[in-house]
């Protein structure tokens, strides 16, 4: 398959041989840290694990058509299980290591499952009592010790005993590129789990598609810490592979500071909430500077807040961001690293002024958007003429074709759509109709220059009792904006007005008590302080201001912890889980509604 006269690679496992020819100089292709530290691996290395865990695959009876399945978190293993099946012709269910008991019972039972790869004790512990409930498991390894599971290296060892180069040949020259590689079960925001079925062709010709963006040569380090059982992040690692970049893959989210500064990556792929995060974090470092240092601090954020593509600003500005850099943005860029020039983010709608904030500091950010059932990317930012405006997705990809539905709907037809969803032939024809087109229950537009604008989710936009249409993440991503929003969420369906749930961003609310001398016990003391919430009613009223009457958030709660995947508010990719908010705060919901309430009222009319 050839995409921007890029070269062939028909089946995904071809990229291994592809490295060998190109990248063997190099010895770290990949790299995963353990005990302290980084373990790194060559090509050669990388081939001959994959083959043996193939050769012990086939050994094992596994057939083309196998479902296997692995529940892991990202390291180079992944890697050497994930293209081991894939050379055999099995399907490869990567599962998310965050998931409820009852997820992992309806995936594992729904693709019959036949073998599970775990990453170790702590994940054999959550799915220990499950599996006598799957019928179809013939076995289980382990990558690290856990129980007396067999191990990953045993496989291996049961590979260099069992080598069969000649069957394993003969099922490689068999696999097409149109055949089901993966099987990946979306991350459920609302309703049952479907089994995206994509083909070696669909991921393929998506990350071919992006090849031409990125810039470095097979020089360029990564930092992977998104989950590659995600389709975006698994993209994107197939894309490095093909571009020769070295792999690191991040301890866990926690370390992600420090191994930054270990790997100095020069690109890396990212999600909004992380990007916010840092974006807090030095905010919240420069309101702690004190005489000059402080005032220098803000003049350059101003700058960067300020910042537009092309030197726009005029020429006084780029002399002023030149200066801001020298005192400034060169202190942020090390603290990322030092080499980090591209971000690409994806997953949700990054806020422009987080955009213009790395743009303005020498780090270019660049969003993309898709879906696991488009493999994933439809569009995504380039750096080509036109190729990036705030406040969108950037350009349709290459060989993508877009349309829209009469009341907004982005609808998507290519090499990237899906084969469908695995076992389920009435959902796949609800979402690709008769003529191929796949639909995605987004909607959005096109801009003159031809960048996609998302402008809602179509299952999400909702209606008040007086009829009027609201689009909740359109309103979330602006008042995300203020520095002392964390998380929100929009609600008001058949009610008489908008209201939101607001996770405050609690390390810059205490700064800014601190600052205010307002002693606090804790989070949950906090945010019932007369004080505060006045405060938040002065940042509500603020940003109402950018919409209309019947949009404008009339009340609000704020909420005293933070929410995240292990509390169930946020999916495994960091999204809202809306329907689980809305049920788990269901008497908070009514009270806000309930005007009879004491529930806070922001004095909005």
């Amino acid at each position: 398959m050839k995409v921007n006269n890029m070269e062939t690679v028909d089946r995904i496992f071809d990229l291994l041989e592809r490295a060998k020819e190109k990248f063997s100089f190099k010895d770290d292709i990949l790299a995963g840290k353990e005990n302290g530290q980084w373990i790194k691996y060559s090509i050669h290395q990388y081939i001959e694990i994959v083959n043996n865990i193939s050769f012990g695959l086939l050994a094992l009876g596994v057939k083309k058509g196998d479902r296997i399945a692995t529940i892991t978190s990202n390291r180079p293993e992944w890697n050497f299980i994930d293209m081991a099946i894939l050379q055999t012709g099995a399907i490869h269910l990567p599962i998310y290591p965050t998931i409820s008991e009852s997820d992992y019972r309806y995936i594992l039972n729904n693709a019959e499952i036949s073998y599970i790869f775990i990453s170790g004790h702590e994940i054999f512990r959550k799915i220990e009592h499950l599996l006598p409930e799957i019928s179809s498991l013939k076995g289980i390894y382990s990558i690290k010790p856990a129980a007396d599971l067999k191990l990953l290296s045993d496989l291996i060892e049961y590979g260099k005993v069992n080598p069969n180069e000649t069957l394993l040949q003969e099922i490689k020259s068999s696999i097409q590129s149109t055949d089901c590689a993966t099987l990946i079960y979306t991350s459920g925001t609302t309703g049952k789990q479907k089994g995206v079925m994509l083909s070696h062709r669909n991921l393929i010709s998506n990350f071919l598609a992006c090849s031409d963006i990125p810039p470095y040569g097979p020089e360029c380090k990564t930092l992977s810490y998104l989950p590659l059982c995600h389709v975006y992040e698994r993209m994107m690692n197939y894309l490095f592979q093909y571009m020769g970049y070295s792999i690191y893959y991040a301890e866990s989210i926690a370390t992600i500071s420090d191994n930054i500064k270990e790997v100095q990556p020069q690109i890396m792929t990212s999600v909004p909430r992380l990007l916010e995060k840092i974006y807090d974090k030095i905010v919240s470092t420069g309101s702690k500077l004190n005489g000059l240092k402080k005032i220098i601090f803000f003049w350059a954020l101003r700058q960067a807040l300020s910042f537009e593509l092309e030197g726009a600003n005029g020429l006084l500005y780029e002399i002023e961001r030149k200066i801001a850099d020298k005192l400034v943005y060169q202190k942020w860029r090390e603290a990322l690293g030092g080499k980090l020039s591209i971000v690409v983010s994806g997953g949700a709608a990054l806020q422009p002024r987080i955009s213009r904030f790395y743009w303005a500091a020498g780090i270019s950010v660049i969003e993309g958007y898709g879906l696991t059932e488009t493999s994933p990317v439809i569009a995504v930012g380039n750096f080509k003429k036109n190729g990036v405006k705030f406040g969108t997705v950037g350009p349709i990809l290459p060989g993508v074709q877009v349309d829209f539905a009469h009341d907004g709907e982005i609808l998507c037809k290519g090499p990237n759509v899906m084969l469908g969803y695995y076992n389920d032939m009435e959902h796949t024809k609800k979402a690709i109709d008769k003529n191929g087109w796949f639909h995605t229950g987004d909607v959005g537009q096109l801009e003159p220059e031809g960048q996609l604008r998302i402008t809602g989710r179509k299952k999400e936009i909702f209606k008040t009792s007086f009829g009027k249409y609201i689009s909740p993440e359109l309103l979330e991503n602006k008042f995300k904006e203020s520095p002392f929003i964390d998380t929100i969420l929009i609600i008001g369906e058949n009610q008489k007005f908008a209201a939101a749930l607001i996770v405050p961003d609690f390390d810059y609310l205490s700064l800014w008590c601190a600052e205010k001398e307002i002693p606090f016990s804790s989070p949950e003391e906090m945010v019932q302080m007369p004080e505060i919430k006045k405060r938040f009613q002065k940042e509500i009223a603020r940003f109402n201001k950018y919409f209309g009457a019947t949009e404008q958030i009339k009340r609000f709660e704020l909420m005293p912890k933070e929410w995240s995947i292990e509390t169930g508010e946020l999916t495994a990719n960091l999204k809202l889980k809306r329907s689980f908010i809305c049920n788990k705060y269901k008497d908070l919901i009514d009270k806000i509604f309930d005007l009879k309430s004491d529930t806070t009222f922001n004095g909005v009319s």
